[in-house]
């Protein structure tokens, strides 16, 4: 992702500093999948959503007060649209914030959306203050079908989208198969957080990640 990226040696650190590998969706799966992916991505320029969605997103930059709104949170990613966009990747490229669409006469808002060029997608992001819950996971799919119809353009795959919340509940989010949706949760974290805490945490979670996947692996076989 360096060489694909065109990071300079001051980004290579502040990524290997935040964790970033450790913080991938592809960190938790198995070994021979990472290799796949990062062999595609290097022989023929393309990028899997594995590679692209993390968990948790640092968003320290925002310089957020201890209480603040969505509008509040929305407003200062905007602000600092450039080192939000830094954060998710460098082929991600702002489209709009607060996208009216209208179905059955009712308007809805699209929080913020993207268009990530490798992946060929357009990103919806949705923020959350509270915790993740069930009802936001139908809230979302309706925006990519939506999309999915009357805004993806040819050639391009379809949309998919990242609801960024305070916390969740990764089991929560396994048994409502979010992956097979398009739809990723993540937490956002606006307070720096210590290198070696980053390491600690995610590190055990990547392990307890490929045990369970394991598990599930050995049950379908049996099943």
């Amino acid at each position: 992702m360096c060489i694909n990226e065109h990071w300079s040696v001051r980004t290579l650190r502040e990524r290997i500093g935040s964790a970033l590998f450790e913080r991938t969706a592809i960190s938790k799966k198995p070994e021979q999948t990472i290799i796949n992916d990062l062999q595609l991505l290097n022989n023929e320029n393309k990028m899997t959503t594995d590679l692209f969605f993390r968990d948790p997103y640092i968003l320290d930059f925002l310089e957020l007060k201890d209480t603040y709104s969505e509008k509040d949170l929305e407003n200062a990613i905007i602000s600092e649209l450039e080192k939000f966009i830094l954060e998710m990747g460098n082929d991600f490229a702002f489209l709009a914030r607060q996208k009216r669409i209208t179905i059955g006469g009712r308007d809805f808002y699209m929080d913020l959306l993207f268009y990530h060029r490798k992946l060929k997608r357009l990103v919806v992001i949705e923020l959350k203050l509270d915790e993740f819950k069930p009802e936001h996971k139908g809230q979302v799919e309706l925006y990519l079908k939506w999309l999915d119809k009357y805004e993806k353009a040819e050639g391009e795959e379809s949309p998919v989208a990242i609801i960024l919340c305070a916390t969740k509940s990764d089991t929560m989010a396994e048994l409502l198969e979010l992956d097979n949706s398009g739809i990723h949760v993540a937490q956002y974290l606006t307070n720096y957080v210590p290198k070696e805490l980053l390491e600690e945490k995610f590190l055990s979670s990547i392990k307890n990640a490929k045990i369970q996947l394991e598990q599930r692996n050995k049950k379908e076989e049996k099943d």
